[in-house]
């Protein structure tokens, strides 16, 4: 399974409430969060995502809170990946437990453009950016943290394993 879609770059410290503002937190339905994705940081965004972008972005990626409706959000708008130079800890694992890529390249980061066209190899932790040609390595994922992502999330593989 390969990703492909555009780039969307933030910066550093996009914390969870630019993700998803704190007003939302009492909305449970994905499609109406991710209607509201990175309101805080560009309003717009949510209206011009395209299912299989890719998020860019800078240190400290979704910082702030442990709500689980920033990952969320991300994916539940089309946001396909996230690729940054380092995430809260927290968030990180909220985005693995419901099954959106993340990838810590900071390379990526310095050398990827608003706009470009991304492809992702999550086998082999291949990040291209079509446009310009450059090619980065991240880290690959543990094998049971990769189950857990193909199943779509934690509870879905939870659910297969114990073939409910």
């Amino acid at each position: 399974m390969q990703i492909s879609g555009r780039a969307w770059k933030f910066g550093d410290d996009i914390d969870t409430d630019l993700i998803i503002p704190g007003h939302y937190l009492s909305v449970h339905d994905p499609a109406e969060l991710g209607k509201h994705c990175m309101e805080g940081a560009d309003p717009a965004f949510a209206s011009k995502v395209q299912e299989g972008d890719v998020i860019v972005a800078g240190r400290n990626f979704g910082c702030g809170s442990s709500r689980e409706h920033a990952p969320l959000a991300l994916k539940s708008c089309g946001v396909e990946a996230v690729i940054a130079c380092s995430f809260a800890r927290i968030f990180f694992r909220n985005a693995i437990n419901i099954g959106l890529l993340v990838y810590e390249c900071e390379d990526a980061y310095l050398n990827t453009n608003p706009g470009d066209v991304i492809t992702i190899d999550p086998e082999l932790g291949i990040i291209r950016d079509v446009t310009t040609g450059a090619e980065f390595k991240a880290a690959t994922y543990p094998p049971l943290v990769a189950g857990i992502i193909q199943a779509g999330g934690l509870v879905p593989y939870v659910r297969a394993k114990l073939g409910n």
